[in-house]
């Protein structure tokens, strides 16, 4: 994750808030301009070492790429370069007031990465290389300016301020150059860490639904069943009614079971989705909810599997919803696409009052399509009616798709013909 400094401007700062520009520049020599005069003299020796490190371990490590050490040399190199940068950023910080985030550090740790990736993680890491390119262009400007205030120090000492200020000016555009992370790659990193840990744990807590569903619904079930089949089995002999009246009792556990698996499929993956789509899946779900739900879908072409999977699932929920909590007497279910979004309002005519926060699954739906780059907003005041619109990322259906959901459907067809 990107680490901010705990300052007053806004996290993420590059140097363009007000509270990153020093006062003006003086004849009279003030805390500031001593500061930016021991920066100035501190180039050349900082300069220096960012130098000779560039040229002998990058260098050196891009020779030696034809033998089995110069890769990782290479990799090391640039590593040791992000701690060059942290060093200089610091020293911006402490005597030129430049305020620049830190970049996100490099997940070498993570597990399930084996030596070849995080070596090439490390090879094409861009904060490395635009350090190593600050670290090796800094040697003749840091004799500049070394000299020039030197000099300026003990022969134009009283218009130094100025001369500070400038040359000041010139590092401070360097630094938020080429040692700023970029806001946009930073932001959509931290996006996708979060998106992550959303989807493992949505992925978590399906599974657990299923097992428990499985484990309370239909095993218990065929449990039954089974126990009830064998004492059927016994009393054949001895008492062909009641085995006969067991028999037919098992009978109804059979199709019982078959319902719940079903309904469990359906909760999985409806067939009707694979089937026909997005419209008459969203019929089928409207057919179930407590109140008559109109249902418009404007789709010219079907999007791929997983976005009309989530698109399906989020209607669902809405509408349960909408059963549960609205009390509304009509709702309504529209779903369109605009450009490469596809877009999804789901309303009611109930007494409204829904929030993210208020336990009715809001807040994971939520959480579901922004880990997809998707939007979710509830327009829903006291008093109704309420609006709930989402936005997923429109993706094609390919050809692979299309053969996979036919087959699926056909599969899906022969399981459910069950009697």
């Amino acid at each position: 994750m990107t680490e901010h400094l705990a300052t007053p401007t806004p996290a993420g700062t590059t140097g363009g808030a007000a509270g990153d520009r020093p006062p003006p520049a003086r004849l009279a020599f003030d805390g500031h301009t001593w500061k930016e005069i021991a920066h100035l003299l501190a180039n050349f020796p900082a300069a220096l070492a960012g130098f000779v490190y560039v040229t002998t371990v990058l260098l050196v490590g891009a020779g030696l790429t034809v033998t089995v050490i110069g890769l990782p040399l290479l990799a090391a190199g640039l590593l040791g370069a992000r701690e060059f940068g942290k060093l200089e950023r610091a020293r911006a910080r402490a005597l030129l007031g430049v305020r620049v985030g830190e970049p996100s550090p490099l997940p070498l740790r993570r597990e399930g990465g084996g030596f070849l990736p995080r070596l090439w993680m490390a090879l094409k890491d861009p904060v490395g290389w635009r350090t190593a390119l600050y670290a090796f262009m800094r040697l003749p400007w840091g004799v500049v300016t070394f000299a020039v205030t030197l000099t300026s120090l003990f022969v134009l000492w009283p218009v130094l301020p100025f001369i500070a200020r400038g040359l000041a000016n010139a590092d401070r555009a360097m630094v938020r150059g080429l040692l700023s992370p970029s806001d946009e790659l930073e932001r959509r990193i931290a996006e996708l860490e979060s998106d992550r840990g959303i989807v493992v744990d949505t992925a978590a807590a399906d599974l657990r639904r299923i097992e428990r569903d499985l484990h309370d619904g239909a095993q218990a079930r065929l449990v039954n069943l089974a126990m009830g089949l064998g004492l059927a089995k016994e009393k054949l002999l001895e008492d062909p009614d009641a085995a006969a009246a067991m028999v037919d009792e098992a009978h109804g556990e059979v199709k019982l079971a078959l319902q719940e698996l079903r309904d469990l499929a359906r909760g999985i993956h409806p067939a009707v989705l694979t089937d026909r789509g997005l419209d008459a899946a969203l019929s089928s779900v409207a057919s179930r909810c407590t109140v008559p739900v109109r249902v418009t879908v404007d789709l010219a072409e079907r999007p791929a599997p997983a976005i009309e999977g989530i698109a399906y699932f989020t209607v669902s929920e809405l509408l349960q919803n909408v059963s549960k909590h609205s009390g509304a007497r009509s709702a309504s279910v529209e779903v369109w696409r605009v450009e490469n979004r596809l877009l999804i309002q789901v309303g009611d005519d109930g007494r409204g009052g829904a929030r993210l926060d208020g336990g009715t699954g809001m807040k994971g739906l939520a959480d579901r399509l922004s880990a997809v780059d998707g939007l979710f907003v509830v327009d829903s005041p006291e008093g109704g009616p309420t609006a709930v619109t989402a936005e997923l990322p429109w993706r094609d259906r390919t050809a692979a798709d299309a053969e996979g959901g036919a087959s699926g459907g056909d599969r899906a067809r022969r399981t459910t013909g069950t009697r």
